[in-house]
């Protein structure tokens, strides 16, 4: 309930309202397919044209970029509630990151049906493989956030480092770019990034049709960091919690 009304709450008093939520994702891609399609002249990728390559790839971004920005600034956001003793403080990453996914959900609907419109027909077991990597971006972004949204009341500039941060993120993860261009013994390193795997993840579900088995090691390796990651902000959300009303 409390995602829904952070969702709803957004667009307020907009004439539009949430068709805000669509547009600005929609602007970026079409500005991003103008510059590499005609300006820099980018041809199709492995025979699919280049603006559904695009997509599949900015897709899942938007939404780690979107949980990973607000879900940082949940508590400072939602003070009220974490003074409230009886409140657990803990849901409120969650809360933002279950509202930036009622965004990404409904805009994967847009794309499924721009790609039916270009002949490429996705099929049932890979839809059921995109929801698996839709799931691993929100474990992803969930153990990022424990950590960014605790320090943050402590250290208010990591707001403004992780706004700059993401804008440097996107473009050290192959996105926009093939990781074949980079020499191949230095392709491991892209890798373990683990938005690699999930934006990845993404293009063999819609374009490549190669389903995860077929990444076995890949995919034990991502969920070791991702428990890592949550073990570790999980213990440092815990131990700064008891400070966090004293200094909201």
């Amino acid at each position: 309930n409390l995602s829904k009304n952070d969702f709803k709450v957004r667009y307020v008093g907009s004439y539009l309202g949430v068709f805000w939520a669509f547009i600005n994702p929609l602007v970026t891609i079409l500005l991003y397919w103008i510059v590499f399609q005609f300006a820099f002249k980018s041809r199709d990728v492995d025979g699919f044209p280049f603006v559904l390559w695009l997509i599949s790839g900015l897709v899942p971004w938007f939404l780690i970029q979107d949980a990973i920005i607000n879900g940082t600034n949940a508590l400072l956001e939602y003070a009220y509630l974490v003074k409230k003793v009886l409140f657990k403080v803990s849901v409120l990453p969650a809360i933002k990151i279950l509202s930036a996914s009622f965004v990404h959900l409904m805009f994967m609907m847009i794309v499924i049906v721009i790609f039916v419109c270009m002949g490429y027909y996705p099929s049932i077991f890979y839809m059921i493989q995109l929801l698996y990597y839709f799931v691993c971006t929100l474990f992803f972004t969930l153990a990022i956030t424990y950590v960014t949204s605790a320090v943050v009341l402590f250290i208010r500039d990591l707001g403004q480092f992780i706004s700059v941060f993401m804008q440097v993120f996107m473009w050290a993860s192959p996105i926009m770019w093939r990781i074949d261009i980079i020499p191949h013994k230095y392709q491991w390193i892209v890798k373990l990034n683990p938005a690699y795997y999930i934006v990845n993840g993404y293009r063999d579900s819609l374009l490549y049709h190669i389903d995860v088995f077929q990444h076995i090691a890949h995919t034990f390796y991502f969920w070791t960091i991702i428990i890592c990651l949550l073990i570790l902000g999980s213990n440092i959300f815990s131990k700064l919690r008891p400070h966090f009303a004293d200094v909201l």
